[in-house]
């Protein structure tokens, strides 16, 4: 396995998972480059814009209830503390609870940068403790406390003995140590299976559900009582409590492949909790294939194929009539990998060409060490080979390959590169809501708004015709396979 619970950091991806975030080519390439370990990482002539991991491994943690949030980092670094503070009082509203985690920073400067703060580290932490009483205290690393080589590590284990009654340790999330800002996502699951969860003491009835925003809580909560379980959603909301006990759930799954890897690997791992490593339950094939093996773990099969009956008597008609009138449709797409595969294959089962998708990282195995499960069914079902690149949200990539391939629609997770889509005139969708396309209802409603969208053109239309983007016919000329260093022409 490669999760190693005994380091204070995660690895990174790129060492781990032999993870790349350049690449140009197609499926079936990439796909045996993954396999037999010969896809190397390609440097790019020009890089526009990324992403930091720490913003995801903090953000993710600051999701739990009631924690306090440590940023050991230059005032600017901590300048997402209050995106995060307005996400979570959004999301604990819609949910009726507080959230009264607080987030702060150190506030690094030059004299930190010479003379190091290892002492006003700890004084912070402690005041922070004394002002609010959080149920646990992660501080957050930076480049510049990882450039000066900062022990925070040493500040915990002092703490430790200071404040025995909460768990305390360091998120490892250091700008520069990874390129893949998922690394982040693993850093956080780092810090949640060394300091919060705990030794089973009984099994329980629950099914943990790692996600981004829960969005789907009591539709899934509805789903998962025919079977007499509940879901534990995590980490948005969740409490320190829930937590520390998700090594007595029966299984484990996640709503994403790339987010749940290392905390559902992990929990299998250490304490020998099931990790439901299927596709996604996105589209058809992808909720029921999800289900039919949540139903195996859990020794509930025959409850999940009455369910998966009834759903299908009722969604399955409807999916079929509206199939009609996207088949033939063709579409490019840029998300993360564990959304450009998934969706990929949802498109496919609707009857959409996908004629390029372009992945912002690309993981070669998952921490099963095994070819991600969107990519092997990909591999062995996928009705024909599509062009494929790794482009962490370069948008002027983006662009470049819809000039060239002109799809009848774009499909996005991030609403930036979406914008600039349909600036250029494209019709363009944002798929944001990681449950979008979750189970035969969301794939209905999923069409239906595909259809929405190539149908009413005129918002971009307009605003194509009212916008100069920056790029030159040049530049749009250019092939997309040859950005990076010593290929470009």
């Amino acid at each position: 396995m490669a999760v190693n619970l005994k380091q204070s950091a995660v690895v990174t991806r790129e060492s781990r998972l032999g993870s790349v975030t350049g690449y140009s080519g197609d499926l079936h390439d990439v796909i045996k480059q993954s396999k037999c370990g010969t896809l190397k990482n390609k440097e790019r002539c020009f890089s526009q814009s990324s992403t930091c991991n720490a913003g995801c491994a903090l953000g993710q943690l600051s999701g739990i209830r009631d924690i306090a949030i440590i940023n050991h980092a230059p005032s600017g670094c901590t300048a997402m503390a209050s995106g995060v503070a307005v996400n979570n009082d959004q999301l604990a509203t819609k949910r009726g609870v507080i959230n009264a985690t607080v987030f702060v920073g150190t506030d690094m400067d030059e004299h930190d940068t010479v003379f190091g703060s290892i002492g006003s580290l700890k004084e912070i932490v402690l005041e922070t403790y004394g002002r609010y009483k959080p149920k646990a205290i992660f501080i957050g690393t930076s480049c510049l406390s990882g450039i000066i080589g900062e022990d925070v590590d040493s500040v915990v284990e002092s703490l430790k003995k200071e404040l025995p009654d909460i768990p305390i340790a360091a998120a490892h999330c250091e700008g520069f140590r990874s390129r893949i800002w998922a690394t982040g996502f693993d850093a956080s699951d780092h810090v949640v299976l060394n300091s919060i969860v705990k030794p089973p003491e009984k099994k329980s009835n629950k099914i943990n559900f790692k996600n981004f925003y829960e969005s789907k809580r009591e539709e899934i909560t509805e789903i998962f009582s025919n079977f007499g379980v509940e879901p534990v959603f995590f980490y948005q909301n969740s409490t320190v409590e829930e937590l520390s006990h998700l090594s007595e759930a029966l299984a484990t799954v996640s709503i994403c492949g790339v987010l749940g890897t290392y905390l559902g690997n992990g929990l299998e791992e250490k304490y020998g909790v099931p990790f439901v490593k299927t596709i996604n339950p996105l589209g058809v094939t992808g909720f029921e294939t999800w289900l039919r093996e949540i139903g195996k773990v859990i020794n509930k099969e025959e409850e999940v194929e009455a369910y998966i009956q009834r759903e299908r008597a009722k969604y399955l008609p409807k999916i079929e009539e509206v199939k009609k009138e996207l088949k033939g449709l063709r579409a490019v797409l840029g998300m993360g990998p564990g959304y450009t595969y998934e969706v990929s294959r949802v498109l496919q089962e609707l009857g959409i060409e996908v004629v390029w998708a372009a992945s912002w990282h690309h993981d070669k195995k998952h921490d099963n060490d095994e070819l991600p499960a969107p990519l092997k069914y990909l591999d062995e079902n996928s009705p024909y080979n599509f062009k494929v690149s790794v482009a962490d949200q370069q948008n002027y990539e983006i662009l470049n390959i819809l000039n060239e391939y002109k799809p009848d629609i774009y499909f996005s997770r991030h609403p930036g590169t979406t914008v600039w889509a349909i600036k250029q005139g494209s019709a363009a969708l944002c798929v944001n809501d990681e449950y979008m396309i979750f189970g035969y209802k969301g794939t209905l409603e999923f069409a239906y708004t595909v259809l929405d969208t190539i149908r009413n053109r005129s918002f971009e239309k307009n605003l194509a015709s009212r916008v100069k983007l920056p790029y030159t016919e040049w530049w749009y000329n250019q092939d997309n396979s040859t950005f990076f260093k010593g290929e470009a022409k």
